[in-house]
C-alpha cells in the first residue's frame, strides 16, 4: 500500500476524468453512482495490498506423523490485474512443496495465491512471488508453482487473440534439483487436459 494514498474523494474523480475523457458524461443519471461503483470494485481487486503473505502460513502444523511425502494442490482459481493495462488476468495456479516436519493448513495455500493475485500483476512475477514466500516461511524440502491464465490485455484488446494461455512455472529445492520429484509433482497436475511442461 502506498504510504500516502490520495483521498476517496480524489479517487472518484480520477474515475469521473477518464470517463469524460473516453467520451461520456459522467454526469449523466446511468454514469452518476459510477466513480463510487469503481472505487469499491478497485478495493476488492486490489485487496491484497492490506494483507501481509508471510502472516498467512505462520501458523503451522507439526504433528503429521512423520509424513514427508509431497502435498499438492491443484486448480486454484484466481482472477488478478495486470500491471500494463490493468485488464483482468483469470487463471489457476498450482501448488507443491515437500514439508520439512512443518505443514500448513490447505485454506492457507489458496489464501496465498489470492494475496498476490490482488494485487498489480505479472504472471511471472506472481510465480516467483508464490513459491518464494511458501519457501522462505515453511522452509520445506522443496517447492513447485505452476500458474496457467488467460490474459485479456491481449484477448480482448491489442493482438486479440482469444484462447490462448500462458504457463509460468517455480520449482525450488528438490523440484528443481531432483528431475524425479520434478516429474512426480508435473505428473500430479491437470492442467487443460494434459501437462504443458512435461517435456521440459
Amino acid at each position: 500500500m502506498s504510504a500516502n494514498p490520495p483521498s476517496r474523494e480524489a479517487a472518484e474523480q480520477a474515475v469521473r476524468t477518464l470517463i469524460q475523457w473516453a467520451g461520456d458524461d459522467p454526469d449523466r443519471e446511468g454514469l452518476l453512482d459510477t466513480p463510487a461503483r469503481v472505487v469499491r470494485a478497485y478495493e476488492e481487486f486490489f485487496a491484497g495490498y492490506n494483507a501481509d503473505p508471510t502472516a498467512i502460513l505462520e501458523r503451522t502444523f507439526s504433528e503429521v506423523e512423520g509424513y514427508d511425502e509431497m502435498i499438492v494442490m491443484n486448480d486454484i482459481r484466481f482472477e488478478s490485474h495486470c500491471e500494463h493495462h490493468v485488464a483482468p488476468i483469470i487463471g489457476k495456479a498450482h501448488i507443491g512443496y515437500i514439508p520439512d516436519r512443518r505443514v500448513v493448513g490447505i485454506s492457507k495455500l489458496a489464501r496465498l495465491v489470492e494475496v498476490y493475485a490482488k494485487r498489480l500483476q505479472i504472471q511471472e512475477k506472481m510465480t516467483v512471488q508464490i513459491a518464494d514466500t511458501l519457501h522462505d516461511v515453511l522452509q520445506p524440502l522443496g517447492v513447485g508453482v505452476v500458474i496457467e491464465a488467460s490474459h485479456q490485455c491481449m484477448t480482448t484488446r491489442g493482438i486479440h487473440k482469444p484462447g490462448a494461455s500462458l504457463v509460468t512455472s517455480r520449482m525450488l529445492g528438490s523440484f528443481r534439483k531432483d528431475p524425479a520429484t520434478r516429474r512426480e509433482f508435473l505428473r500430479m497436475l491437470s492442467l487443460s487436459g494434459g501437462d504443458p511442461l512435461a517435456n521440459t
